[in-house]
């Protein structure tokens, strides 16, 4: 993916209103190619970004959880679903999954 289409289909339309709506919140990326282009960067000036080491996704708990996550969601209609279909399966994510990656 190039980091021009990387801006128009992802951060533009999904992540930057993400961010407006979740004030405070740290933006993580894992500084892959699309990541690492001008048009990205100046796209997210005003977003606050996590300093990543380049494509470390072993760094990042998440991606351990995600093989028990990425399952269980299913298609969503909209933001407000998926947010809450999200929450709902974290809140269900066993605790020994969590401790143990």
């Amino acid at each position: 993916m190039t980091a021009q289409r990387y801006v128009r289909v992802i951060v533009q339309p999904l992540v930057l209103p993400l961010m407006q709506r979740l004030r405070g919140a740290i933006c993580q990326q894992d500084n892959s190619q699309p990541h690492t282009q001008g048009c990205h960067k100046n796209c997210l000036h005003t977003v606050t970004t996590l300093l990543w080491p380049v494509q470390s996704p072993d760094l990042s708990p998440i991606e351990h959880i995600w093989v028990h996550l990425e399952p269980r969601f299913g298609l969503s209609t909209s933001l407000n679903e998926l947010e809450a279909r999200v929450r709902q399966i974290w809140n269900e994510l066993s605790q020994d999954i969590a401790q143990n990656f």
